[in-house]
């Protein structure tokens, strides 16, 4: 019988972190089977590091080092920055990245549930600042990853350096917002190159989008994300290209290439989704979401870099206080906060 009362079950942080890591797993394994096994590597670097970073501020703070290493808040986000960042960088660079996020832009706000921006994100936009070079270095041909394997793996700072030219590629994105600005180009044009281009948005990356979104419909049905922040996020991006696109399509690519290219489908389900620094009322969330992909396209085109999703999560992060307050539903007997203010 299903009667009251009713008694609601708890969700473990842990339970929580490790459903989000079985969703990763699908586009990992894509990822490796579009690119090779170079991103398995940057996922240990990045975990081992993010462990010690939070066992190190674990101990400088006074805090029980089991209760907070076993939640798997910290390997979440080391997959994050491992999966955000080109896996054919040099070894410091995912290194410096996974410390700076656990140590600066988590422990130095107060720990998990703390900190009011993406620590993922904050660690991806300090590094493209610092190293923009070091962080376009993308995989290119498969065939020639087993040969960089043993290169990339070489951890030692005086160690010999890799060929990276021979082996990374453009993204697409990158390789669109370069072509298009040689006169007489179009979109048509730039994307011919089946190199870099596959059917929808980049040889092998569509493949990955979809292992990402796959990911997070699971996480929906889990009940570990609610559905606005995804559908806030793509309806976001995907009106304001459309818009473009129908306006001149001859410089402005479809609403499919932006949703299926560059880190759209793991923004969309893995980093905005973030509990800690996202907006939680659900008409917040849809206003969250909209903006963040208003701002991604925005970069993506007029702005200096290829991809804009890191910069728009935190952009966003600032103003989810002002989004929470003026979303929040009025309690009963009381007038609406948003009359109010």
């Amino acid at each position: 019988m299903n009667n009251s009362p009713y008694v609601r079950a708890q969700a473990s942080v842990t339970r929580v972190m490790l459903k989000v890591l079985a969703a990763l797993v699908p586009a990992i394994a894509v990822y490796v089977w579009q690119f090779g096994p170079t991103i398995l590597i940057q996922l240990a670097l990045a975990t081992v590091t993010a462990l010690a970073s939070e066992a190190l501020m674990l101990k400088l703070r006074g805090k029980p080092q089991p209760l907070f290493l076993t939640d798997l808040s910290a390997i979440v986000t080391a997959w994050l920055i491992a999966l955000a960042f080109p896996p054919m960088a040099p070894w410091w660079v995912i290194v410096t990245a996974t410390a700076f996020a656990i140590v600066v832009a988590k422990h130095l706000y107060g720990g998990l549930g703390q900190n009011p921006f993406n620590p993922a994100m904050v660690a991806y936009c300090v590094m493209i600042v610092a190293f923009p070079s070091l962080m376009t270095q993308w995989p290119g041909d498969m065939r020639m990853q087993a040969a960089a394997l043993a290169e990339h793996a070489q951890v030692f700072p005086n160690g010999p350096a890799m060929a990276l030219d021979a082996i990374t590629s453009a993204t697409p994105l990158d390789a669109l917002r370069t072509g298009l600005r040689a006169a007489g180009s179009s979109v048509a044009s730039v994307s011919a190159d089946p190199a870099t281009f596959g059917s929808v948005a980049g040889r092998g990356w569509e493949w990955i989008a979809l292992a990402y979104l796959i990911g997070g419909l699971w996480l929906i049905q889990q009940k570990i994300i609610t559905w606005h922040i995804p559908v806030g996020f793509i309806a976001g991006l995907g009106v304001i290209a459309g818009a473009f696109w129908l306006g001149d399509s001859t410089h402005y690519a479809s609403p499919l290439l932006h949703l299926a290219a560059g880190g759209s489908m793991l923004g969309a389900f893995f980093i905005l989704t973030d509990p800690v620094s996202a907006a939680t009322t659900p008409r917040g969330k849809l206003i969250f979401a909209a903006g963040a992909g208003l701002i991604v396209y925005l970069i993506r085109v007029f702005g200096a870099y290829p991809d804009g999703v890191a910069f728009a999560t935190l952009l966003m992060n600032i103003l989810v206080p002002l989004i929470d307050m003026k979303t929040q539903p009025p309690v009963f007997g009381h007038k609406s906060p948003r009359k109010d203010a």
